[in-house]
């Protein structure tokens, strides 16, 4: 009887829960293979402009990282619920590597095709093998840096506990918030104002009096800042050209007031035609532009601008575009008051490219209120499209990612109603357009005039008339 009791008590309990036995593992988790496959081929769907190699494993690894990260989410979700997804697909883990090693040369070769039709339209050299391997190794680089970090935190959870973890969190934002984001705020400030300040050699002060800068100018040749300095001595030197700079006078209406007196001083209410040009961000005026102007109008014409902004236009448009619409209506209400005054004045005109046609057309309420104030407008490249159209011409490239960009691109095809083809157009597919259009925003100005977010001398030569 003791010997029974000893047997029994000796035999091992039944677990409920017994590990399941482990699968051989002959390649990477379905997940994980999904994740890649879907943001390779992502990065390389079709694209508005030719893409750098390093551009373009920015874009993959970035998005790799994303799918990734995504699926290790949804593989933590479903063993919360006790359902382990990798079990009963184990033994397809390796055809579906091979399945998605073969869809990503797929993709490869059709991205290939497309770049070099791209490159082609845009007079850029083909790309070739070297473009894939430099690709490849970038990518895997880049995509690695998150991946890693992402990890590293893990591990600190780990050791840490959450507790301790998410007490470090939250100093780390603080941190970020009150003492990181305001240095780097403050370096690119500096940075801004010291490309402003920057003199070039290469640009010679102007003599003639219908110039502001020189030596009969109100306006100090150093107060222009770097690109006001580049449009007032720019060639053909028949009109006149009115600039004032963000140092030229210490606040917005003293530098339109300032702008007033050059005009006057330098005869620009004396031509027929007076243009008021908006600049970009930085204070910008495209060169193109302005010898278009002068083309059009003969030289009997005016151009007058007010920079706004040290800044570039991504910077101002994000942060300050309040700044631009207000220096331009500004601007414009006080020439429109001076010539009201005049028995004979000049015809008034208006351009305005990139954040310039934005702030520009801001000027107006409506339509009807820009067509009843102008003789006529030219917007180039507007983000968007979001400008009035009543007696304007609108110069858009089909390549212009600037002109297409909207978070509507994530659910809506674009409309490309005023855009010119200038290059193969991609097709419109949701939420990937708008990564590759958000991608192509970072080499917009890289093609030539006619092309990307660059145009030419028909800014000024296909402004409409009175």
């Amino acid at each position: 009887m003791t010997s029974t009791i000893a047997t029994e008590t000796a035999r091992p309990q039944a677990n409920p829960r017994r590990p399941r036995p482990s699968l051989p593992r002959t390649g990477p988790r379905i997940g994980t293979t999904l994740a890649i496959t879907i943001g390779l081929t992502a990065s390389m769907a079709p694209a508005l402009l030719p893409r750098t190699a390093e551009a373009q494993a920015m874009v993959g690894g970035v998005l790799i990282a994303v799918c990734l990260a995504v699926a290790g989410s949804a593989r933590m979700l479903l063993r919360r619920w006790d359902f382990d997804i990798n079990r009963p697909w184990a033994a397809y883990r390796l055809p579906a590597a091979s399945v998605g090693a073969v869809v990503v040369s797929g993709a490869v070769v059709h991205a290939c095709h497309w770049q070099n039709r791209l490159r082609a339209a845009m007079d850029f050299a083909p790309i070739g093998i070297g473009y894939w391997m430099r690709c490849a190794l970038l990518t895997v680089v880049i995509a690695g840096v998150p991946i890693g970090l992402a990890r590293g935190l893990r591990w600190l959870v780990r050791r840490l506990g959450f507790a301790r973890s998410a007490g470090l969190a939250v100093v780390a934002v603080l941190a970020t918030q009150f003492a990181l984001l305001p240095a780097v705020v403050d370096w690119r400030r500096t940075a801004y104002a010291s490309a402003n300040a920057e003199m070039d050699p290469t640009v010679v002060q102007p003599v003639s009096h219908t110039r502001s800068g020189g030596a009969d100018s109100a306006v100090s040749w150093p107060s222009l800042g770097a690109e006001g300095r580049k449009f007032v001595s720019g060639q053909p030197a028949r009109g006149v050209r009115v600039y004032v700079g963000l140092e030229s006078a210490p606040e917005l209406n003293s530098r339109v007031a300032l702008a007033l007196r050059e005009l006057e001083r330098s005869g620009g209410l004396n031509r027929s035609n007076l243009v008021m040009v908006v600049p970009t961000g930085s204070g910008w005026i495209d060169a193109n532009a302005a010898a278009g102007l002068d083309q059009r109008f003969g030289g009997d014409v005016a151009l007058v601008g007010l920079q706004y902004s040290e800044a570039p236009s991504w910077a101002t448009f994000v942060f300050g575009r309040t700044a631009a619409e207000q220096s331009a209506r500004t601007l414009f209400t006080a020439i429109e008051q001076r010539l009201s005054t005049m028995p004979h004045p000049p015809h008034l005109y208006i351009y305005g490219q990139s954040l310039g046609a934005t702030a520009g057309s801001a000027i107006f309420t409506n339509d009807q209120d820009q067509r009843h104030r102008l003789c006529a407008a030219l917007w180039a490249g507007p983000p968007a499209d979001r400008v009035h159209h009543a007696g304007a011409t609108i110069l858009a490239n089909s390549s212009d990612p600037v002109v297409q960009w909207s978070p509507r691109l994530l659910w809506h095809a674009p409309d490309l109603t005023d855009t010119r083809p200038d290059a193969p157009r991609p097709q419109w597919l949701p939420v990937i357009s708008f990564i590759q259009t958000s991608t192509d925003l970072m080499s917009a100005l890289a093609p030539s005039a006619g092309h990307g977010h660059r145009y030419g001398i028909d800014q000024g030569t296909a402004m409409g008339t009175c």
